[in-house]
């Protein structure tokens, strides 16, 4: 097998692993066997400063085999001792570090998590990769000694270099759709997601389908728009990446697609869509039938945690239509934009602001988003 061959097998199996993460140990096996190393570790964590960082979560993989012995003592016990992650997290982001430069010598001889990661974990001569993550958190790919004992070659660090912005939007789709709680959705299930929206396309990029929180995205016309069936960005520098990034996710002549993240800008000051696409390989696919090639994962960073219409319709005794205006009120949009949005008239969505307003004794609507912004802290408002 060719190394391009190698590396098309490697994005597939990342693309699978994307939206299902029991597809991780596939991909996680044939990133060691293109490297020629012992194992590799994913992990993800956030917080606004260092007493408050916490660990999403952490694989430990060695040749496809997940090493929970290794996880649980290295979590319980040697992180808080161990001397590289306070300086790592300051690093910059997008770089290779070798693991041994993260010690002082005296810590080589003498830190206990290093003698872990030399002992146990055959990552004495690891390579740490720091990426950005979703909404602030922080990923670390670090990879584990060459097989070989011979240290890094010029070659493994240029093949290491091209697979990080593909194991960054692995775990940037993961932590979407997990927040979402759409993790291991089929392509069908992803449609009934409400906490991110959902664009499928088939090989030509034409849409296929949306979930509602995408559809009142194209219908506002604010940021993307849905242009005779194809996806566009409104602006033509934002148009012009998304075109590039979806020839790249959508090749011709059969070729592995290769996916990648994006931003696209708002009117009225609001924060910027984040795009991610993800292609799509016959084996996601329920049947022959299905034609959808790529998906677009489109985060509106205004929505902060994401708040579930339906479970707000729950809380707050609403109609899902009334809830629906009542999130969109809280992500920051006008009444205007709601009705582009939704399709509804002005004079029905103004009724709905009405009746809410009503049903709680509110008499501004600044009251109302107080209020549903309040369920971003409790769990029932999560699904």
């Amino acid at each position: 097998m060719s190394e391009a061959e190698a590396f098309e097998r490697i994005l597939a199996s990342l693309h699978e692993a994307a939206l299902d993460p029991a597809r991780w140990p596939g991909a996680s096996a044939l990133i060691d066997e293109a490297l020629g190393t012992h194992g590799n570790t994913l992990a993800c964590g956030g917080g606004e400063s260092e007493e408050a960082f916490r660990v999403y979560y952490l694989w430990i993989y060695h040749r496809g085999q997940r090493r929970r012995d290794l996880e649980r003592p290295w979590l319980g016990r040697h992180l808080p001792l161990d001397e590289r992650l306070p300086r790592l997290r300051r690093l910059p982001y997008d770089r290779l570090f070798h693991v041994t430069d993260l010690y002082t010598q005296e810590e080589l001889r003498t830190s206990e998590a290093y003698n872990a990661l030399r002992t146990l974990a055959h990552a004495g001569n690891a390579i740490d990769v720091r990426l950005r993550g979703p909404d602030g958190s922080r990923i670390l790919w670090e990879v584990n000694d060459p097989v070989d004992g011979e240290g890094w070659s010029s070659a493994q660090l240029d093949r290491v270099r091209l697979l990080m912005p593909h194991i960054r939007l692995t775990a940037c789709v993961q932590q979407t759709l997990t927040g979402a709680h759409a993790l291991g959705a089929t392509l069908t299930e992803l449609l009934d997601t409400t906490g991110v929206g959902i664009i499928q396309l088939d090989a030509r990029g034409r849409i296929v389908a949306a979930n509602d929180c995408a559809r009142d995205v194209l219908r506002a016309g604010d940021g993307l728009v849905d242009r005779g069936g194809f996806l566009f960005a409104r602006t033509p520098r934002d148009d012009a990446r998304l075109q590039s990034l979806l020839a790249c996710a959508l090749p011709q002549f059969g070729t592995q697609g290769a996916g990648g993240s994006t931003t696209v800008r708002r009117l009225g000051g609001l924060a910027p869509l984040v795009l991610h696409v993800n292609p799509v390989g016959p084996q996601e696919a329920e049947s022959r039938m299905w034609p959808v090639a790529a998906l677009v994962l489109v985060v509106d960073p205004a929505t902060g945690t994401r708040i579930d219409p339906a479970a707000a319709a729950a809380a707050l005794d609403l109609t899902p239509m009334e809830s629906r205006v009542a999130v969109m009120l809280a992500r920051g949009m006008t009444v205007r934009q709601i009705v582009a949005a939704t399709g509804r008239k002005e004079s029905t969505i103004r009724s709905h602001v009405k009746h809410i307003l009503a049903k709680h004794g509110f008499s501004r609507q600044a009251e109302l988003v107080r209020l549903v912004l309040s369920l971003a802290d409790a769990p029932e408002a999560r699904r």
